[in-house]
């Protein structure tokens, strides 16, 4: 498989607390809805992607339990629907964009 993340693949994504992982997360998810409002196809396609693959390292991340996984597939669920399906969420950007900014805000926080 092949990965934009290469550093974060090789392991150090797991060295993160769940609040890094998300509010990582967050940065790709604010670029892919701010190239995404610029009408920048490709910039938008490549954070789409990084965001994914920022999900499926999560979701892979053997310290998180069930319900935490839940709640990570859900947001990427609502990620995918929102930006690439037919928004059967209704769920708006900015609200979508704010979710991921509280775990940058938290994670920062604890440093």
């Amino acid at each position: 498989m092949s990965f934009q993340h290469y550093e974060m693949a090789a392991g150090r994504w797991y060295t993160f607390t769940l609040a890094e992982q998300m509010g990582n997360i967050g940065s790709e998810v604010h670029r892919a809805i701010m190239w995404r409002g610029r009408n920048e196809e490709k910039n938008f396609q490549n954070a789409f992607e990084r965001a994914l693959e920022l999900f499926d390292l999560t979701l892979d991340d053997p310290r998180w339990n069930a319900p935490r996984k839940r709640e990570i597939g859900r947001a990427r669920e609502v990620f995918c629907d929102a930006l690439w399906g037919d928004n059967e969420y209704k769920t708006n950007l900015a609200s979508l964009d704010n979710y991921f900014l509280q775990f940058g805000i938290a994670a920062r926080a604890a440093v």
